[in-house]
């Protein structure tokens, strides 16, 4: 699923934590591809190495068993808490 970040500081170190202390409560992988480089979402230093910034956009992957429900976890995770927009 493709998004863009809108966050004015972009997904910096708070939300990032967030992001990853979220995704670690699934057994699925997930995966976060932005500038042609594909990080596991369950570590923060994976996370923070791609500098997110608004404007950048990223795709995310879900790869297992409940492959929609995450997706769509994660979704409502970064569009509700104002980080990124789904295109």
């Amino acid at each position: 699923m493709r998004f863009v970040v809108i966050n004015e500081k972009g997904i910096h170190a708070r939300p990032a934590m967030e992001i990853v202390l979220y995704a670690n409560k699934f057994e699925e992988e997930i995966s976060i591809e932005a500038d042609n480089r594909k990080v596991d979402v369950k570590s923060i230093l994976g996370l923070m190495s791609l500098g997110m910034y608004k404007g950048q956009e990223f795709t995310v992957y879900v790869k297992g068993p409940n492959e929609e429900e995450v997706m769509k976890k994660i979704e409502t995770l970064l569009v509700g808490n104002g980080l990124a927009k789904r295109i």
